[in-house]
């Protein structure tokens, strides 16, 4: 079949990754991976400089210069360490559970542009590994896989710890990708595509941060619930689960879950740059550099790590949310919210796309109405006043308010009569006995 059918109907970024040989692809997929762990050492060490900052005092200072190389100390440590397995894990599932977590992270960031076209030794490429007409689903699909091997890694270790940190996190897996799944709506519906590629393109006369500034604010919210990290981090409570899901594990397995959950970050503040911030592209008064494809990778990593700030941030600003509070966030406010936003951005566009016809207006009235009638479902009936209910400062039970202490009884106790040991009684005496 002649080339120019084969590349009928293709993009000039498919164009190009479809011409790659295979020692470039074998070299983007090493460079990927070495991105991968190279920001993960990376944001341990920032994290904790940056948190230690916030709270004033002294970040990590000892190894390397000004304590740059502590990560890899403590990389190398754990591959040192003893390998613990508790007696009543399920050996094969409590070994495969890591894997499951950090290789789909990986995966997931074959789909990311980080960069417009370049020269590599040569050969025009473009700075991505692939580009899937369903690239945004194969993120999210690798977000829900990788909680897989939390819910293994907790079930197989054989604690009841690690068991009900796993089913914490099932359930907030569950919760948050559908607020997340939700807020891309938006951007699939503006950019026409599926595609990560052809979403950054479609933002070159403006990025969707500002058109579609409620998904932005529900997917920066979901994929920190995703991530499960602060405040949202209740799969690794420490105050009541010891240590979560990976309480059992020691040694490299621990060292696979800690870079599974550092590379999840990378690649969620990745995908939000794509969805929202332009991708690789410069803002307006730097837009001049857009013609650079390498400058693109610059401009990329410059939105990825303030994302990255941003999980720091809310680590050290922000307090471990209540369970349930965590759960009231996430379907009674980020779905029903990101729902009326959908319905919102389908009333615009109706009208946009038909010129101000009556037809649209019509809809557009049905869908206001099909929102109040969804508000007034959602607003909880008014309570009855009365006196303020008191929350208990903990999970025991606590008496009632309205508790009334008997009275004690009237009757009084008779003393106890102590009687005295057998072989200490005086026999008593007769008589005769006496004379």
């Amino acid at each position: 079949m002649n080339a120019d059918v084969l590349a009928q109907g293709m993009t000039r970024t498919q164009e190009l990754l479809a011409d790659d040989p295979l020692w470039l692809v074998l070299l983007k997929v090493v460079a990927l991976f070495a991105i991968g762990v190279v920001l993960t050492l990376f944001m341990i060490n920032w994290e904790r400089k940056v948190v230690g900052r916030m709270q004033q005092r002294p970040g990590p200072n000892r190894t390397g210069p000004g304590g740059w190389l502590q990560s890899l100390a403590d990389g190398l440590k754990l591959a040192f360490k003893e390998d613990i397995m508790p007696v009543m894990a399920d050996k094969r599932v409590y070994f495969i559970a890591p894997v499951i977590s950090t290789i789909p992270a990986f995966v997931a960031f074959s789909v990311i542009p980080f960069g417009g076209e370049v020269s590599i030794f040569g050969e025009p490429t473009v700075l991505q590994l692939v580009d899937l007409p369903v690239g945004v689903l194969v993120v999210l699909a690798c977000s829900s896989i990788g909680v897989y091997g939390i819910v293994l890694g907790g079930w197989a270790s054989g604690s009841p710890y690690p068991l009900l940190a796993a089913l914490r996190s099932a359930a907030q897996v569950i919760s948050y990708e559908i607020a997340l799944g939700l807020s891309i709506v938006g951007v699939i519906l503006y950019a026409g595509s599926l595609s990560t590629a052809d979403i950054v393109a479609s933002q070159a006369s403006g990025w969707y941060l500002l058109l579609l500034a409620p998904s932005f604010v529900v997917f920066v919210i979901a994929m920190t619930g995703e991530t499960n990290r602060a405040p949202f981090d209740l799969p690794e409570a420490e105050s009541e689960l010891v240590g979560g899901f990976h309480t059992e594990y020691s040694s490299l397995k621990f060292a696979l879950f800690f870079l599974a959950e550092y590379v999840n970050m990378v690649t969620v503040s990745a995908m939000a740059t794509t969805l929202f911030l332009g991708g690789g592209m410069w803002p307006w008064p730097l837009s001049f550099l857009n013609a650079n494809g390498w400058l693109q990778m610059l401009a990329f990593l410059i939105k990825t790590f303030i994302f990255l700030f941003i999980f720091i941030w809310l680590r050290g600003t922000l307090p471990r949310m209540r369970y349930d509070q965590f759960m009231r966030l996430g379907w009674k406010v980020l779905v029903p919210g990101s729902l009326l936003w959908i319905l919102a951005i389908f009333a615009i566009r109706t009208w946009r796309t038909s010129g101000g016809q009556v037809s649209a207006l019509l809809i557009g009235l049905g869908i206001a109405l099909a929102v109040v009638l969804l508000v007034a479902f959602l607003v909880p009936d008014r309570k009855v006043e009365g006196p303020a209910e008191i929350e208990p400062a903990s999970d025991y039970p606590v008496p009632p308010l309205d508790l009334v202490v008997p009275k004690p009884p009237r009757h009084k106790l008779r003393p106890r009569r102590v009687e005295t040991p057998s072989a200490e009684r005086t026999p008593a005496l007769s008589g005769k006995e006496t004379e």
